[in-house]
């Protein structure tokens, strides 16, 4: 299954999840469920909008973006968690109003049930979506399953604590528990936006897969007289890039210089899925200096 059709299913588990919790909400009156269901339909909107990007992303290039759309997804995540931070907020003002004034909550049995099946649902496509995310490198995927986590947990903590609140008759602990869930969420949108951020800020590869250039690049050191030099990397979605310089013997030929760069290129891209290597040829005694004042400017 693609990365489009598991945002495809998301939407669809989103509009599910939002008619049980909010039966569930309707049925009991708790505040907390109530918040609950609030929170997926921020699922909802974030997955539509994460549809809208990995189809954006996954155009081809063109003569105004030569370099592709992957940046695309890195919107989705920041979207998304703009959407869960205001969903964090409504839920804490409603969770608040409600801890001055505590209500009693009815009809837990069918109201439970009703959350813990609509988490279940959610958990399952989660964990699914996020072994997709980590296949393909989606920051669309990744944070889609992310907030459904969140919701997961949110949902556990609700059903918690409204367990708590059939059992010792204490009516605060369901708009507490609604306070402690809004800001769990808050958490959870600010590092989407932090991530996202960061992938448009044009970020640096991980660390695994910047290990995994430089293995590739000793290899090559060790077996020929080159060296490489400026080894800069980014990503943008789902598709990563390194470019750095090799310099080789003065007297080698342009064939001879242009074979090794394939086979060192070859060997980049299979070490590190989804990279693009774009490497210059230098003399060994000629030197790039692109820390030059003259170059910052």
């Amino acid at each position: 299954m693609q990365v489009a059709s598991y945002l495809k299913l998301s939407v669809g588990v989103a509009l599910a999840t939002i008619a049980l919790k909010t039966g569930a909400w309707w049925w009991t009156g708790s505040v907390s469920l109530a918040a609950d269901a609030l929170e997926s339909l921020v699922n909802l909107a974030g997955a539509m909008f994460a549809l809208a990007m990995v189809s954006i992303a996954a155009r081809p290039p063109d003569e105004e973006h030569p370099f592709g759309h992957h940046k695309a997804e890195f919107f989705s995540g920041g979207f998304e968690g703009v959407l869960i931070i205001a969903a964090g907020l409504g839920i804490a003002w409603a969770a608040a109003h409600r801890l001055m004034d505590p209500q009693p909550v009815e009809g837990l049995g069918l109201g439970l049930a009703l959350a813990v099946i609509s988490s279940a649902l959610n958990g399952g496509l989660a964990w699914a979506m996020l072994r997709k995310a980590r296949e393909h490198r989606s920051m669309a995927l990744e944070a889609d399953a992310r907030h459904l986590f969140t919701d997961v947990w949110t949902s556990a903590a609700v059903v918690a604590g409204l367990i708590g609140v059939w059992f010792t008759g204490w009516l605060w602990l369901d708009p507490l528990l609604a306070l402690l869930v809004s800001l769990n969420i808050l958490r959870e949108g600010v590092h989407l936006i932090w991530r996202a951020s960061q992938g448009l800020m044009d970020e640096a590869l991980d660390a695994p897969s910047q290990a995994a250039i430089h293995e590739v690049l000793a290899r090559f050191t060790q077996a020929d007289p080159v060296r490489f030099d400026h080894i800069v990397s980014r990503h943008a979605g789902q598709r990563r890039f390194v470019d750095l310089h090799m310099h080789m013997p003065a007297n080698w030929s342009l064939g001879q210089a242009a074979a090794l760069r394939n086979a060192v290129e070859r060997a980049l891209m299979q070490a590190v899925p989804g990279l693009r290597a774009s490497i210059q040829l230098l003399p060994s005694d000629v030197e790039a200096h692109f820390d030059d004042p003259k170059d910052l400017m």
